[in-house]
């Protein structure tokens, strides 16, 4: 039969004939996206999405991703305890790296890649060395909002500190006064600071929660007593 059909056919190959230059189709999985290249050779990139790197063929640098997991950027656990220390040297590290100084002689593509770098990496760092904004980014990633300040439930015993606290910082500037605030409200956020963290290590993101929120309070606090002790 096979033979019969080739001798009717002149044995012609029934194959699509792809015209000279025109690019070919690449077989993708199901879902699958097609393999980033380089913006400045078209080079195939490497996996490690999120992380800040250099094309294998021409070393251009390339652009940072859309919205990159901080923890891994800066290689850390998403946890909601990290090394101070370790964060500060990745941070140095990718400055090192990164920092637009060392591109200005190159393609002015690739340095406004290298100032969005930098700028990510300085959120990055800011944003995990704090633990308010750390425990907040950790329930971005969970997907659990923030609680408002409107339908916050804290405790009012809780709420009747806050009071008595901003009436002290409303009255006229005492040094006195001002250095005791400063130090109840350090103490205050250390002992928040441990709450959270086991709250974040049980998996109790509720908890956490409210507990970030009360951080919030005696941020809010923290930057008033900073402006109150500005020389007027």
């Amino acid at each position: 039969m096979q033979a019969a059909l080739r001798r009717r056919f002149g044995g012609a190959r029934w194959a699509l004939r792809v015209p000279e230059g025109a690019p070919r189709p690449r077989c993708l999985g199901p879902g699958s996206a097609p393999a980033p290249r380089c913006w400045s050779c078209g080079s195939r990139l490497p996996g490690a999405e999120g992380l800040p790197h250099f094309c294998p063929g021409c070393r251009a640098l390339q652009p940072p991703a859309p919205r990159p997991d901080l923890f891994r950027l800066m290689d850390c656990e998403r946890s909601f305890r990290v090394d101070a220390q370790q964060l500060q040297r990745r941070f140095r590290s990718l400055q090192r790296a990164l920092h637009p100084d060392r591109f200005g002689r190159r393609p002015p593509k690739e340095q406004h890649y290298s100032q969005q770098h930098s700028s990510l990496i300085n959120k990055a760092y800011q944003t995990l060395l704090n633990p308010l904004s750390r425990g907040l980014y950790l329930l971005e990633l969970s997907g659990v909002e923030p609680a408002q300040e409107t339908d916050c439930d804290a405790d009012s015993a809780f709420l009747m500190e806050i009071m008595e606290i901003n009436e002290k910082l409303a009255e006229p500037k005492n040094e006195d006064i001002l250095e005791e605030i400063e130090t109840l409200i350090k103490v205050k956020q250390e002992e928040l600071t441990k709450e959270v963290t086991a709250a974040f290590e049980r998996d109790d993101l509720q908890e956490a929660k409210k507990l970030l929120a009360k951080m919030k309070y005696f941020s809010n606090l923290e930057d008033k007593l900073k402006n109150k002790k500005i020389p007027s």
